[in-house]
């Protein structure tokens, strides 16, 4: 009871604190109009690390506006990266860079003024020609921050001033070359442990490390490497287990599902899926629920569904070539999985799955015209993603379009569109957090120029 006591009251004077008036004007930051209030009887939460609450794309507000386009409140001119931001309380991080330096922002979440800001350093270079910002997003953990940037170097700062805690240069420390697209994993907090898909060769694939001091606690000695996906944690049998999806850059392609105790690092099995190609990476995040897993991956290799047995061994229930997400990472709600399936723009569509079945009800290609530089251009979602919310799925388009969607297993159903920008590489997910959606545009608009930008919309009815 005392320990329980002393955790809400550390967690109480931290969100005070988060509140207190230290922010100060951004020039950083363009302001357009204040939030409307919160509706009465809305539910709200906090988004503290990747996929949100509990990292499955699903949120629990409610009393949302379906209007579209949303007013918009602010928007931060960013530099590159593909991030999301955390937010906690009335403090937002957001991760990216500018110039030669990966900059940590953290901004108040109404307004985009300043508290502080924390950078360093950085020579990354994308060797297919895609931005050089980082890729992991920031996780918020009490009152640390952890971020994850493209070269491997890891840091904890306090959540309240911006210091450095600690930092580990992890890809340098255990000899992990440069993958693909350089590292872009979001490590996971998993109790007071901090868990990581390092993908040393030759081992350790993942390792955790102490949340207060970034020493390594245990080391997983697997030799796949290091994906795109990151990991997910979940109770499982009554037991806490932690999934990760590994799988980067090797010849012969190499990767998986691995299940860790999380108290000692011990793998209860590792279930081979990867594609055959060597230019392949896993990508799509694991989706935990009712004691199953479902992993997917493209290039021509397909989604397969396991259940977790309560000796922590893994029965294949069905295999499917027909729903392969590239790395964005589907929903499950109430018996079926809803996802973008395809690897490149023009082949990809929209799926319901069966989970019982793990065949397909439906696929849908979302097409329209728009309007663009004097003609008329066929447009589509392509490799979208999904935000379950408030009975509904908010979807963002992969050139920048918002949709409001109800998806059933008995279809598919438009409720509402719009434009926001008109920039490519809309890749990762939507924040949403106390009636505000947060959307990182992460090239340049190609009609009026605007350069990259987090844009801050207003939801809240």
């Amino acid at each position: 009871m005392r320990m329980g006591t002393l955790g809400m009251t550390r967690r109480s004077l931290l969100l005070a604190s988060c509140a207190a008036p230290l922010h100060s004007a951004n020039p950083d930051v363009r302001l357009h109009r204040p939030p409307k209030p919160l509706a009465k009887g809305a539910k709200t939460h906090d988004w503290t690390r990747f996929l949100g609450p509990s990292m499955n794309a699903i949120s629990t507000e409610t009393r949302l506006n379906r209007s579209l386009p949303p007013p918009l409140v602010w928007e931060l001119r960013k530099g590159s990266g593909y991030a999301s931001p955390a937010i906690l309380g009335d403090k937002l991080v957001y991760f990216y860079r500018n110039g030669d330096r990966e900059i940590v922002d953290c901004l108040h979440r109404e307004t985009g003024e300043r508290y502080w800001q924390f950078h360093y350093p950085t020579t990354f270079e994308d060797r297919y020609g895609y931005n050089n910002g980082p890729r992991a997003s920031p996780v918020i953990e009490a009152d640390r921050v952890y971020t994850m940037g493209a070269q491997g170097v890891l840091h904890c700062l306090d959540f309240v001033s911006g210091k450095l805690i600690w930092k580990r240069e992890l890809n340098r420390e255990y000899k992990v070359p440069q993958d693909f697209f350089g590292t872009a994993s979001t490590p996971l907090v998993e109790g007071d442990k901090l868990v990581v898909n390092i993908g040393a060769p030759g081992g350790p694939s993942v390792i955790a490390l102490r949340l207060d001091s970034g020493k390594e606690i245990w080391r997983a000695a697997n030799d796949w490497g290091p994906s795109y996906a990151s990991p997910v944690s979940a109770l499982i049998h009554g037991q806490r287990r932690v999934f990760v999806f590994a799988g980067g850059e090797s010849d012969p392609p190499t990767g998986g599902l691995l299940s860790i105790d999380p108290a000692n690092g011990k793998i209860d099995f590792a279930f081979p899926w990867r594609s055959r190609s060597y230019e392949s990476v896993n990508a799509s995040c694991p989706v935990v629920f009712e004691n199953k897993v479902f992993i997917s991956a493209s290039y021509r290799t397909g989604g397969a569904l396991l259940e977790i047995q309560p000796n922590f061994t893994h029965k294949v229930l069905w295999t499917t070539s027909e729903f392969g997400l590239h790395f964005n990472t589907p929903v499950y709600r109430e018996g079926y999985l809803y996802g973008f399936d395809g690897r490149n723009e023009p082949d990809a569509s929209l799926a319901c799955l069966n989970v019982k079945t793990g065949k397909i009800v439906w696929r849908h290609t979302p097409e329209w015209v728009e309007q663009v530089g004097g003609r008329k251009q066929l447009m589509s979602t392509y490799r979208g993603t999904l935000l379950a919310v408030d009975g509904h799925f908010l979807c963002l388009g992969e050139l920048g379009h918002l949709l409001w969607l109800d998806l059933t297993p008995d279809g598919y159903r438009e409720l509402g569109r719009c434009w926001l920008f008109a920039a490519r590489e809309t890749w990762a997910l939507p924040v949403l957090s106390r009636g505000l959606l947060y959307i990182s545009q992460n090239t340049r608009d190609v009609l009026n120029q605007t350069p990259p930008r987090l844009l801050c919309y207003d939801l809240r009815a």
